[in-house]
């Protein structure tokens, strides 16, 4: 036996000890600070004895927690993983409770409360001590690295790691190219500027010289938002996803892209319309996405959540990260910690009087708390397995600054602390590349940005549903219409209803099943009616409701409005009567685009081609100048339409790739990235052509 490898087996010995000599110190200290935690028995026992009896217990508790703990996270690994969470304190405290009793002085003894907190902080304390001493010098650090990686590569198939780079995708949801700039001049994201050459903030020089990486930034599809954006990244196709949330005649079923059936159905529509199976299909990893790139090695990917049985892979990672009873307390003691952090910012927002301002109360804090931390942490692990397996390519979706800026605003000092906490990720993921058996590109982009903005309910007092009820003449409720914007819709539907009728027609009386179906994407508004199988025509529209089209057109707090038109096709509806047929409009003529800026009349006439666009879509207003949209839905920091930030994203790419556009073009669509992230993954000596999609994921 080698030299080396008795070092390291000492090593690994002298680190195990350190972890159960500080664990039993730990257990020590909390004994005599808990009440209702003893270590020594009823009669009395010596110092020696107390000692005995904490190191013995320390060594069960880090002897069980090892073996045990990753039976119990296998066998409930169909637990919510909201519940799995909250579960982890009671099984560590379980553990805990067992240790103490297979001692053999048999003294020890805790109130089931109290063992929770003691297995908390023992398990907290152990691990800190095992980092730190695993990481201590960066030799021993990479030495532990590369035999992970060795032994992965073994439980695989013996071959030895590839030469050629892979590539790791990092997809940063919600935040805007502006954003992320911001961020970097701010300082509040060192290792974004490191790539970049920049400050690193308070004026410091770049530790490096030269810039590693690009910053490009890129525009979406009319739908701003991340089913539209990652089904186009991912499968090369997003046609026809037109918002987030949208309702089919055909099938009579509204598609919500976070919904795992509908997420199933896009993935499947997009592998048939492309005819290959996504970015990934070689040796691909998919981890936190809402749809599986072809990958093979899934992970939180909500496309495959609704399967049942063996099929389901993408649970699995949470057995991967919480079978290390370190990884789940520590995760866990986060999600807490999280959710009183998110209760007291929103409780400082309503002293404040903050203005705009949403509710933040129910579930949400555990709905923050879980995307910022158990999503980060899961993830984050998941993709640092794939790279010490050595992976061809990567794609890992990390959500939390998207959902703390719903809440808080895109530009909040809260969102900021979350893009603080994510650089520190990014940061852990390039110091795993230098250790990888094999050389990486990391890729950082974003599928949308964000822009901010009041609610629509909160400026004018009644919803888009609201507004359309009462512009169909149908009753809306009476605070709504104590509203300025109702009673205008109000008034304008008994004005339309005095004119004649033509000859032949008749007026329609709205029924039950022919009332509208509103739904609200961030400031995209869809508006259809399901008893007419076909989508309706302005024409059918306005006899149907005469006052409908013009009360939305007209009403300060929408954009423009577009709908079929017998005559001309798509048309786009503005304010005072203005209306243009859509294959008229471009950057030089908008017409009621005019506020959008550039190729917003490319993007809504892409739109007005899918099979299942809404009879009547509604953009919110935009003001250009402070970059403020009004969103149909409860969030202060929304996308989903045109306006402002949301439709522009970021792609940071590394210098070693080709550049993504040529100089002084653009870089537009989801589908667009889609072919450049696939052109450096040829680069990578990865997947030459498109390889066809698995006769699962067909069926899927």
């Amino acid at each position: 036996m080698g030299g080396g490898r008795w070092r390291r087996i000492l090593s690994g010995l002298w680190r195990s000890v350190a972890v159960w000599a500080v664990s039993t110190v730990t257990m020590l200290l909390l004994a005599g600070l808990l009440p209702d935690f003893q270590l020594q028995s009823d009669n009395g026992d010596s110092a020696t004895q107390i000692a005995v009896t904490a190191a013995a217990g320390a060594g069960a508790f880090g002897l069980l927690s090892s073996l045990v703990w990753p039976l119990l996270v296998r066998a409930l690994l169909l637990v919510p993983a909201l519940v799995l969470g909250l579960l982890v304190f009671f099984l560590n405290g379980s553990l805990l409770l067992i240790a103490l009793r297979i001692t053999p002085s048999g003294g020890g003894a805790a109130a089931p409360e109290t063992a929770v907190v003691v297995a908390a902080v023992m398990s907290a304390v152990a691990s800190a001590t095992g980092g730190a001493l695993a990481v201590r010098d960066d030799d021993a650090y990479r030495r532990r690295l590369y035999r992970l990686a060795d032994r992965r590569r073994r439980r695989s198939d013996g071959r030895p790691g590839p030469s050629t780079p892979g590539a790791v995708f990092l997809q940063l949801d919600g935040v805007g190219h502006d954003v992320l700039e911001g961020a970097v001049r701010k300082g509040l994201m060192p290792t974004v500027a490191q790539w970049l050459g920049a400050p690193t903030g308070n004026g410091n020089p770049p530790r490096s010289g030269r810039p590693t990486h690009r910053l490009t930034p890129w525009r979406t599809d009319w739908s701003s938002q991340t089913g539209a954006s990652q089904l186009g990244i991912l499968h090369g196709s997003n046609h026809d996803v037109p918002a987030f949330r949208w309702y089919e005649k055909d099938s009579h079923e509204v598609m919500v892209c976070n919904r795992p059936t509908s997420a199933a159905e896009l993935q499947r529509r997009a592998i048939e319309y492309t005819g290959d199976g996504g970015l990934l299909t070689v040796d691909g990893a998919s981890r936190g996405n809402l749809f599986s790139g072809g990958a093979d090695q899934l992970a939180l990917v909500l496309s495959v959540a609704a399967r049942r049985g063996r099929e389901n892979r993408s649970r699995a990672g949470y057995f991967a990260y919480f079978c290390d009873p370190a990884n789940a307390v520590r995760t866990a003691m986060s999600f807490v910690a999280e959710v009183f952090r998110e209760t007291g910012q929103s409780t400082r927002a309503r002293i404040d009087k903050r203005r705009p301002r949403v509710k933040r109360g129910g579930l949400y804090p555990f709905v923050r708390a879980f995307a910022t931390v158990v999503e980060r942490d899961v993830v984050v692990a998941a993709v640092i397995g794939d790279m010490l397996a050595g992976r061809n390519a990567v794609y890992a979706d990390l959500v939390a600054y998207d959902e703390v800026a719903h809440h808080s605003g895109p530009r909040s000092r809260d969102a900021e602390k979350v893009l603080e906490r994510l650089d520190r990720s990014l940061a852990l993921i390039a110091k795993v590349a230098e250790h990888a058996p094999r050389p990486y590109r990391i890729v950082l982009l974003s599928d949308h940005g964000q822009s901010p903005g009041e609610t629509f309910l909160t400026r004018y007092g009644l919803t888009l549903g609201n507004l359309v009820r009462a512009g169909c003449g149908l009753p809306v409720p009476r605070r709504a219409q104590r509203t300025h914007s109702g009673a205008e819709a109000r008034a304008a539907v008994r004005a339309a209803l005095r004119r004649p009728v033509e000859e032949g027609g008749e007026r329609h009386r709205p029924s039950r099943r022919s009332e509208p179906i509103v739904l609200a994407s961030g400031n995209l508004g869809l508006i259809s009616f399901p008893d007419v199988a076909h989508r309706m025509s302005r024409e059918e529209i306005d006899r149907r409701h005469p006052a409908l089209l013009s009360t939305l057109a007209n009403h300060p707090g929408v954009g423009f409005v577009l709908v079929r038109s017998e005559e001309h096709g798509g048309l786009v509806l503005g304010a005072h009567g203005a209306e243009a047929p859509v294959d008229a409009l471009d950057d030089a003529h908008p017409g009621p685009l005019a506020d959008f800026g550039p190729g917003a009349a490319d993007a809504v006439r892409r739109t007005h081609s899918f099979p299942h666009v809404a009879d009547i879509m509604v953009n919110s207003w935009y003001d250009p100048g402070e970059g403020e949209v009004l969103a149909f839905e409860e969030q202060i920091g929304s996308h989903g339409g045109l306006g402002g930030a949301q439709a522009r994203p970021f792609l940071l790419s590394p210098v070693g790739f080709s550049a993504p556009v040529e100089d002084g073009g653009e870089l537009v669509g989801a589908e667009h990235v889609h072919r450049v992230l696939r052109r450096w993954l040829r680069e990578c000596d990865g997947p030459q052509v498109p390889l066809p999609a698995r006769s699962d994921e067909r069926a899927a």
